[in-house]
């Protein structure tokens, strides 16, 4: 009976090491794994930045290269089409031709609430 125990308390010793060996396994791998996740996040991090800054560069390269385009063309009619020429003249300098009527018409301008009109009643 004696042998019989010895086996039972080996058998039992073994299977408590087994148990720690595999925890020990298993703290062993996700220590590797934050390891090398924590090593890959921040240029990951950095890497997500950098696209989003290139993303507003090129917006900001295509806003400038519509206004070149828009100011190009406006100086070509500017040097080439007298009309156009004429057009700006007098809207900008407001100047007019001989017998000529303008009109203005003026934007509307923010009607106010009548909350603070009748307030001041």
């Amino acid at each position: 009976m004696d042998q019989t125990y010895g086996d039972f308390r080996a058998r039992r010793e073994a299977t408590v090491w087994q148990r720690l060996n595999r925890i020990l396994r298993v703290l062993l791998v996700l220590t590797v794994w934050l390891v090398t996740v924590s090593l890959f996040v921040p240029p990951y991090k950095r890497l997500m930045q950098s696209r989003a800054e290139v993303d507003d560069l090129q917006a900001h390269v295509n806003e400038q290269r519509s206004l070149l385009a828009r100011q190009t063309r406006e100086v070509n009619l500017l040097k080439t089409d007298v009309t156009y020429l004429e057009t700006i003249a007098r809207d900008r300098l407001d100047l007019m031709k001989e017998g000529e009527t303008i009109f203005r018409l003026e934007p509307a301008r923010a009607v106010k609430s009548r909350a603070g009109d009748s307030a001041r009643r």
